[in-house]
């Protein structure tokens, strides 16, 4: 046994209590480390840059291309939009109304629903996109009566060498942003997208469904 399939294993026993989905973090690995991921069970793969992740994709076989779900989990810049539309399951990084637009949009033209998450910046980190607390609630009701995406949940990034207390806190109240969207506009929502390597275990204990995880795994 490797150390990658160590990783795994160890991590699987980790999480098991959760049942979340893992996203394999391939953003510094190229296709030949994807099939070795995929190989080894990893079907949720998520990539930052929409140009260098479809070149990656283009190179896979065709049955790894078919079997996988491709999430972009890194910042959208509205030039790239008509790349990134239909080319990955899930954009999980949409952080303004105007982007859901544009997405929205270019599914529309293409005659697809695109499936997107929420990115909430609820640590109010001026480096980070994300709409804040206020805002998610403010454009919520616009956003999910675009026609051609569909709104499955949240996404969250923790701030770097955040104190375990804070980041319960932060955790926590991404869920409750999550539950009143729900309840206040009456909408089924999937998923709730947060933890890294460095904090999966207590942004699972906070309600988190799906985990991004690329360093740890990799190691």
């Amino acid at each position: 046994m490797n150390k990658l399939e160590e990783n795994f294993i160890k991590i699987q026993t980790q999480i098991a209590p959760y049942k979340p989905t893992i996203i394999a973090v391939t953003k510094y690995f190229d296709e030949k480390q994807i099939i070795k991921y995929y190989e080894m069970g990893f079907r949720d793969f998520g990539e930052n840059r929409v140009k260098e992740a479809l070149k990656k994709i283009e190179k896979l076989p065709d049955q790894i291309k078919a079997d996988s779900r491709f999430h972009l989990i890194g910042h959208l810049q509205k030039n790239k939009v008509k790349l990134a539309v239909g080319n990955f399951d899930l954009i999980q990084s949409v952080d303004t109304l105007e982007l859901a637009e544009a997405i929205s949009k270019e599914a529309k033209g293409k005659g697809i629903i695109q499936r997107i998450l929420l990115q909430i910046n609820n640590a109010n980190e001026v480096q980070k996109s994300g709409f804040s607390p206020d805002e998610i609630k403010q454009h919520f009701k616009d956003i999910i009566s675009l026609e051609s995406i569909q709104v499955d949940g949240v996404m969250n990034m923790a701030p770097l060498n955040c104190p375990e207390e804070e980041l319960h806190k932060l955790f926590k109240n991404i869920k409750q942003i999550y539950d009143a969207l729900r309840f206040e506009f009456n909408v089924e929502l999937k998923i709730i997208s947060m933890g890294m390597s460095n904090d999966y275990k207590i942004a699972l204990e906070e309600g988190a469904t799906m985990i991004r995880l690329g360093r740890i795994l990799f190691e």
